[in-house]
């Protein structure tokens, strides 16, 4: 068990730090989670005013895809099978399974993301922010109904908490 007063690690069960001996009594005790209520985390990814999404079909060439990224300004693009998400292409993705490999025809199916994480257009902005946390994601696709409406960006939620807060 940590000490809230000076972070050293106590064992668990110990009433007083052995370090610096303020109370731990009480630290484990659960706390009831807070909701994401609040103006600033608490308003909907609606409101971050995310783009549409620019998909490419499942088996496109990744050539074309870094093409229409590249024509686009875009940092990511969703991949469909019809009207179905099936995974996301980010520039990381690119860089990360395509730099330094000889060149060949390569599809868009063996580099991408599969079975993306996704949010909903009602998510409060913390879940997202968590979702991208947790995950390690900069872009998470938003869906309603299973058809993908936009793609929020760790940029978006930055602008959007920033113009919140200056």
């Amino acid at each position: 068990m940590q000490c809230p007063v000076c972070h050293f690690g106590n064992f668990p069960g110990d009433d007083t730090c052995a370090n610096c001996g303020a109370d731990l009594w009480a630290v484990d005790v659960p706390e009831p989670a807070t909701g994401f209520h609040g103006k600033l985390l608490g308003a909907h990814l609606d409101e971050l005013g995310a783009p549409a999404p620019q998909t490419v079909p499942a088996g496109s060439g990744v050539d074309a895809a870094l093409a229409q990224m590249h024509a686009g300004g875009l940092d990511c693009l969703l991949v469909m099978d019809g009207s179905r998400l099936v995974g996301i292409f980010t520039d990381r993705d690119a860089v990360l399974k395509l730099a330094g490999q000889p060149q060949r025809a390569t599809s868009i199916d063996e580099v991408m993301t599969r079975d993306p994480v996704v949010l909903r257009h009602d998510d409060p902005i913390a879940v997202a922010i968590n979702k991208m946390a947790v995950g390690g994601f900069r872009h998470v696709p938003i869906v309603d109904g299973g058809r993908p409406t936009g793609v929020v960006s760790a940029k978006d939620v930055f602008r959007h908490i920033a113009s919140r807060i200056s």
